[in-house]
């Protein structure tokens, strides 16, 4: 009999092992949502000429978004989506702010950004720097930008086409989809704010 219960309750607690170690696997993550390293103290400067740091964007949900303005065609479309989406928002969005951080400084300075952005929605900000400024916000976010030499001398710009979902605390949220409809995405957004 005593050599019956042995394997019994090897078998017994070999199934509570599993059984725990499937319960585990398979719950969902209770930690917190965002991702660490993502997004982080900068200093920059508006298309007004003031110092911003992250700190003006904290209080509410925001997005940030890398580009430049001599960008032909990504950064005017997913600026173009972001204005549609602040405006499907109605009012739940009014606080909503996005950053739009150049990743070349070297022609995006304040008057410019504050010319290129005329034509989209007046809650994106246009932020610039330094190439030392910038490059540390693009390391913050995790985001990539290398200058491309063209046939002509001049260049463009390879760069993240991401647009980030910070929290009130500036905490990485997730990615904006925009490959959806405005106001599919600003209802997605809308349980975020």
């Amino acid at each position: 009999m005593r050599r019956a219960l042995v394997p019994l309750l090897a078998f017994c607690l070999g199934l509570v092992g599993l059984t725990g170690a499937a319960v585990f696997a398979f719950l969902p993550d209770k930690a917190p949502v965002g991702v660490p390293g993502v997004g982080g103290p900068f200093t920059l400067v508006n298309q007004d000429g003031r110092t911003v740091t992250e700190r003006d964007f904290a209080g509410a949900t925001h997005l940030v978004f890398f580009g430049f303005t001599h960008c032909p065609d990504v950064c005017p479309t997913t600026l173009q989506q972001i204005s549609a989406v602040l405006a499907a928002l109605g009012p739940k969005g009014q606080a909503m702010r996005v950053a739009f951080i150049t990743v070349d400084p070297e022609r995006d300075d304040p008057a410019s950004l504050k010319t290129y952005l005329s034509s989209f929605d007046p809650r994106i900000t246009g932020l610039t720097g330094t190439p030392e400024q910038v490059t540390a916000t693009e390391k913050a976010y995790r985001a990539y930008a290398r200058k491309v030499p063209a046939k002509d001398g001049d260049y463009t710009m390879e760069h993240t086409a991401l647009v980030y979902i910070m929290d009130a605390q500036n905490h990485f949220l997730g990615a904006l989809d925009l490959t959806r409809p405005a106001d599919e995405v600003a209802a997605q957004l809308a349980r975020k704010i």
